[in-house]
């Protein structure tokens, strides 16, 4: 039995936020709004969890799970080392439509797939997404969608798709982009494109102070 809790209203937002953290904290699933699409989210640090996300979506352990965070600062405890390339894109861009890939920290205890010692972040521009954040901590969140379908731009998609295998959702109205976030690759000698998205390359690479060429290579998709 899944239960979707109208955030436009008061009484309802604050039950459905309640709901969400317990629900996510008890190793559950929650399809919660962002500025982007829909997420189905899990506790980041809870490997079944995030196990059971991946069977929700139908996805393999080869296309990880990213990690929505509450914060600036909440990478700090969460990566390697941040660059100033990152620090520079952080303030540009978060909250916002931009993902970056990092090393993450190896002390880490949590299991997002096969991601091979990196990690894709990212701060949405949402209230409902950063209450429910700064409440539980870093969620491991993918798009609220069955593998190869549409991405959910509204929570009566993400429930068609996902139906009672998720027991809470979140109804923050419309997607306001419904666009998928850019995502920006770190780990390398030089910051890539791997995915265009919310946040124009023209933007990203102002802030790098390179161009949107030297951004995007052979190695965008």
């Amino acid at each position: 039995m899944s239960t979707v809790y109208d955030c436009a209203e008061p009484d309802s937002r604050a039950a459905g936020l309640a709901a969400a953290s317990s629900a996510l904290k008890s190793g559950r699933l929650v399809v919660m709004p962002t500025d982007t699409v829909y997420g189905l989210a899990a506790d980041a640090f809870d490997s079944a969890a995030v196990a059971s996300l991946l069977a929700a979506k139908g996805r393999g352990r080869d296309m990880p799970v990213p990690v929505l965070v509450g914060s600036w600062n909440t990478i700090d405890g969460l990566v390697f080392s941040v660059r100033p390339q990152a620090r520079d894109l952080i303030r540009a861009f978060w909250p916002g439509g931009l993902s970056i890939v990092v090393q993450q920290a190896p002390s880490l205890a949590w299991d997002l797939g096969d991601a091979r010692g990196t990690v894709m972040l990212r701060m949405p521009l949402h209230p409902v997404a950063l209450e429910l954040l700064q409440e539980v901590g870093p969620l491991a969140v993918s798009s609220a969608n069955i593998s190869g379908r549409p991405a959910a731009a509204n929570v009566t998609e993400a429930r068609e798709q996902l139906g009672s295998v998720v027991g809470v959702y979140l109804d923050g109205g419309p997607a306001e982009h419904a666009v998928a976030s850019t995502i920006v690759d770190l780990t390398g000698d030089q910051p890539r494109i791997l995915r265009a998205g919310a946040v124009p390359t023209e933007a990203v690479a102002e802030v790098l102070g390179t161009t949107p060429d030297a951004l995007i290579g052979s190695s965008a998709r």
